[in-house]
């Protein structure tokens, strides 16, 4: 089958698995917001959910190539969604981005480009890495909005329109759930090649300084690209 291998019976139920997760998150998400919840919390519980889930595929699947066939096939999705406005409770009427198909495309990106060592079982070679980035993206983007939404007093604006305005305490949020969810998620996973304590704790704060600085530059939703694959990046050219 070229890039993509016949898939194995694990990986069959990884895919089944996976798509009735993100069609239920989808649907639950849409009811909650046709019953009143704010567009503005559920696209978070979407990208959150979407996001973590991550980490999951990474027990599931036994094929990184499915992996990424599978966040290949949401980047298709997600455009579709987009267009058609199908998801009231993921894209707007008005102002809506390409951010969740940014969001997809580059989960199957960093899962394809990390995929070194996958074979030896969780947590999966190199995809720690990878996952940094994506989970850098989830809560940091998250908390980001939630809280310079609520709190945020002191704006800035690095470039573009004032659609781009961020928060001093809205980027504080992000630097400090970058940091918390890449340190949590590297306990968890407890890659050998990352060495110590230290270093676990060394790039998570390297992570957090990437991840907040690169979503405070970009504009039109392309956060959901360059902050993951530029955490991702800035930590493996660093050596971690």
């Amino acid at each position: 089958m070229g890039f993509f291998p016949s898939p194995t019976n694990p990986t069959l139920v990884a895919l089944l698995i996976s798509y009735t997760y993100v069609s239920f998150l989808l649907v639950s998400a849409e009811l909650l917001h046709r019953h009143g919840l704010s567009l503005f919390i559920t696209r978070k519980i979407i990208h959150v959910g979407a996001g973590t889930y991550m980490l999951a595929t990474l027990y599931l699947f036994d094929q990184w190539q499915w992996v990424v066939f599978m966040m290949g096939s949401f980047v298709l999705f997600n455009a579709i969604f987009l267009y058609f406005r199908i998801f009231k409770s993921m894209d707007p009427e008005q102002g809506a981005t390409p951010g969740t198909i940014y969001f997809a495309f580059s989960c199957a990106f960093l899962i394809g480009w990390f995929h070194d060592g996958w074979e030896e079982g969780f947590p999966r070679g190199r995809e720690y890495i990878a996952t940094a980035g994506i989970m850098a993206m989830t809560y940091g983007d998250a908390f980001a909005a939630i809280i310079g939404k609520k709190y945020g007093r002191h704006g800035y604006l690095l470039i573009g329109d004032e659609s781009n305005r961020r928060t001093i305490e809205g980027s504080q949020a992000n630097f400090i759930a970058s940091f918390l969810a890449i340190s949590i998620v590297w306990w968890i996973m407890s890659p050998p090649a990352l060495g110590g304590f230290g270093n676990l704790i060394l790039g998570a704060m390297v992570g957090a300084v990437a991840n907040t600085g690169l979503e405070a530059i970009s504009t039109y939703g392309s956060d959901n690209l360059i902050a993951p694959i530029g955490v991702s990046f800035v930590l493996s050219w660093l050596g971690f």
